[in-house]
């Protein structure tokens, strides 16, 4: 019998998803992920637990991805491919599913060399494609990449990340396709700011049908403040931060600028949930969890689907 996760259900269902993040801690206490957990209980569909991020050494996603669970949360592992041959990761898979974690993000990893371990050797042994392709081998043909046989097929949701935003334009949408011919079922884009870039994107991802593929989730980020938005517009690689909404932000009162960080956060969900397509959001508030019901409430989608 398969078991369907928490936001499987919720998106084949036709209700407008919502996900968001925790971040494990760069320790072994498991209270900060609690912590974190606790401010998106009853918010969210599921939630992304990330994978040594930017390559700094933390929790791992599958430690923390349990802690969750066991608060009730259905998690989103995150799997990178930069720390595991293909042995690891299948074994990881097979762990994952029996202990009840449904969900899979696969992603390439960021570099070791921004990270706090520059000289660490990286694997790579498959790229995130071949990783989907893996799951989803492993889940339908019940087969290991060797071709022997698998007993007791892994029931997992397959999740792929993408970014509308970075060059060459003209070929991203082909690069989801790619990945939604390799088994992917939905999708969690980078941070949204420029919609009008994002919308010429999706225009692009329905002429190739992909959104009758997979389910698209889109990525929004509330600006903190006029540096964080002024960074991750000149030092984040691949992403778009319109020079308006920064002098929005520096056009605010000091002391009303995270006010005005959280609506301008409201503005962009309101407009991609008209873009034809879309099936939820995912909530990425780095470092800003507490904020996240406060976003979910103000933007009309609570409380969730039981």
């Amino acid at each position: 019998m398969t078991t369907e996760s928490n936001l499987e259900k919720v998106l084949k269902s036709g209700s407008f998803a919502v996900t968001s993040e925790c971040g494990p801690p760069r320790g072994a206490d498991t209270e900060a992920i609690r912590k974190k957990g606790a401010f998106l209980k009853g918010y969210v569909d599921g939630v992304n637990v990330t994978d040594n991020q930017t390559s700094v050494v933390r929790m791992s996603s599958f430690s923390a991805s349990l802690v969750l669970k066991e608060m009730g949360f259905d998690p989103v592992m995150q799997m990178v491919c930069r720390d595991r041959n293909r042995i690891a990761i299948q074994s990881d898979i097979l762990g994952a599913a029996a202990l009840g974690i449904h969900n899979l993000l696969c992603l390439s990893g960021d570099h070791q060399s921004f990270g706090d371990h520059p000289s660490a050797k990286n694997v790579f042994d498959i790229d995130s494609i071949q990783l989907i392709q893996t799951v989803k081998r492993m889940r339908d043909d019940g087969k290991f990449l060797s071709g022997e046989q698998i007993k007791g097929r892994p029931d997992i949701f397959i999740g792929c990340v993408e970014n509308p935003f970075a060059d060459p334009f003209d070929i991203r949408a082909l690069r989801l396709a790619k990945k939604a011919a390799a088994g992917a079922q939905f999708v969690q884009t980078q941070c949204v700011f420029n919609v009008e870039k994002f919308s010429k994107w999706m225009e692009m991802v329905r002429d190739l049908g992909i959104h009758e593929k997979m389910y698209i989730l889109a990525g929004i980020t509330p600006f903190k403040s006029v540096g964080m938005a002024r960074y991750m517009k000149t030092s984040v690689p691949g992403m778009d931060v319109p020079e308006g909404l920064i002098k929005r932000l520096n056009d605010t009162p000091k002391d009303e600028v995270a006010d005005e960080g959280i609506k301008i956060c409201l503005e962009i969900i309101e407009q991609v949930r008209t873009i034809k397509g879309i099936a939820g959001i995912h909530i990425m508030a780095i470092e800003w969890e507490h904020k996240v019901p406060e976003i979910i409430e103000a933007a009309g989608l609570y409380p969730r689907p039981s």
